[in-house]
């Protein structure tokens, strides 16, 4: 059975028509130089480097922690299920 799916996907595939991709680039693109190419070090050296405080770092991710545990109980204590529903439901399962 796996031999006649893999046998017949693979049949489809060669069936598949490739889109014609000669002569896709236009005379001015394909005659134009390639962009010159520069060194990274330059560029590297001409930023300055991030530098974070550690103190502020982690007291803003022990805030932003605080924020989605007290966001987590909030849903936890919200109910998706309207009475109605939930006393419907329990009546079906008996």
């Amino acid at each position: 059975m796996r031999a006649t799916t893999a046998l017949i996907c693979l049949t489809l595939t060669a069936c598949t028509q490739f889109p014609e991709l000669d002569n896709t680039i236009s005379p001015e693109v394909g005659a134009s130089e390639f962009p010159a190419l520069v060194p990274l070090e330059p560029l590297l050296a001409g930023s300055a480097p991030v530098v974070s405080d550690p103190v502020q770092t982690s007291d803003a991710l022990a805030a932003r922690v605080a924020a989605l545990r007290a966001r987590a109980r909030a849903l936890q204590q919200q109910s998706i299920v309207d009475p109605a529903t939930r006393a419907r439901m329990r009546a079906r399962l008996g």
